[in-house]
């Protein structure tokens, strides 16, 4: 079995630690082998934190990796964190959904599950992007986090919690949840950077968990901006490091856990790096100052007819 430097985690609510440094699985242009080497890849070089969704298509290759390498002892499964998701069109069921997920990744469990957005789509779409008369009007999260909540009861996950929520959307779940979310998976980097959004998840021990935390680059809808900004370059030049580990250091800073998509070696070597940069207060007032945009805005999941959200404003509650 492998042993190294132990990742550092955080500790949830939920009384779980999840590794602050996670691989993300998105990969709709990779084949399942080579998204099973990745796996392989990563799991040597130490990470222990791996991002999935049923929309991704990519449940069943870190499945296979996974349990490969906990045949061949490398790891152990309860060394492993696997985070997977609940899609629009199975808010309807999330117990059936999670176990459709539980056997394409061949596990019993996941560590953790979110509901990926606060949206809701007729039954059998399984499409990032739905037409217009896939929607469902109303979005029941009382009824859809019950079944979170039963997922939880019945062992199938380890924690649950929610993506892409707004401090408005998670007032409104902690007013009937039984059981809180302990995460809230949003994008964030240094030049999308969440203040409102992370202080409101502090005051209420809500996780946060950065997906795009290098702003997306290398995907269709993501920009190199951050990696290329002058301000981020010139500290990474400062601290002998790359732009990639300020990124992911700057969300490290935050207490957040960073979940970063590559399936190259030498990037997620690289990305793995950032464990050991330590930004100063200047560096950190200096990343204050840059501008910021939201990457992944969700105009795909509004519309004037169908959609319970009319404009972005009504999908981000103005924090956008």
């Amino acid at each position: 079995m492998i042993r190294r430097k132990e990742q550092e985690v955080s500790r949830l609510k939920c009384g779980i630690t999840v590794p602050v440094v996670g691989l993300g699985t998105y990969s709709f242009e990779n084949d399942r082998e080579t998204t099973e080497l990745a796996v392989h890849m990563a799991l040597q070089m130490g990470y222990r934190h791996f991002d999935t969704a049923k929309i991704y298509g990519s449940e069943a290759a870190l499945g296979g990796a996974l349990t490969r390498a906990i045949e061949d002892g490398m790891v152990e499964r309860e060394d492993v964190f696997v985070t997977s998701k609940l899609w629009g069109s199975d808010h309807h069921d999330p117990v059936s959904a999670l176990n459709q997920t539980l056997q394409s990744l061949g596990m019993e469990y996941v560590d953790m599950y979110l509901v990926h957005w606060p949206v809701k789509l007729k039954p059998g779409t399984y499409k990032a992007v739905p037409a217009e008369d896939e929607f469902e009007a109303v979005v029941d999260l009382e009824t859809t986090w019950a079944g979170m909540e039963r997922c939880l009861d019945m062992g199938l996950c380890r924690c649950i919690g929610v993506s892409n929520f707004s401090s408005r959307k998670l007032l409104r779940l902690l007013d009937f949840a039984s059981v809180p979310p302990a995460v809230n998976q949003v994008e964030m980097h240094p030049m999308w950077r969440q203040s409102k959004l992370r202080e409101f998840c502090r005051e209420h021990n809500i996780h946060v968990s950065a997906y795009s935390p290098l702003g997306g680059p290398g995907n269709s809808w993501g920009t190199t901006a951050v990696l290329n900004n002058p301000i981020i370059q010139s500290i990474a030049l400062k601290h002998n490091a790359t732009p990639a580990q300020v990124a992911l250091g700057w969300g490290l800073s935050k207490g957040s856990s960073v979940i970063v998509k590559s399936f190259n070696r030498d990037r997620l070597k690289e990305n793995m790096g950032a464990h050991d940069l330590r930004l100063d207060d200047q560096d950190l007032l200096e990343i204050e100052k840059l501008e910021e945009r939201k990457v992944m805005r969700g105009e795909v999941y509004v519309n004037e007819t169908s959609s319970p959200y009319k404009t972005l404003r009504d999908l981000w509650d103005g924090e956008i």
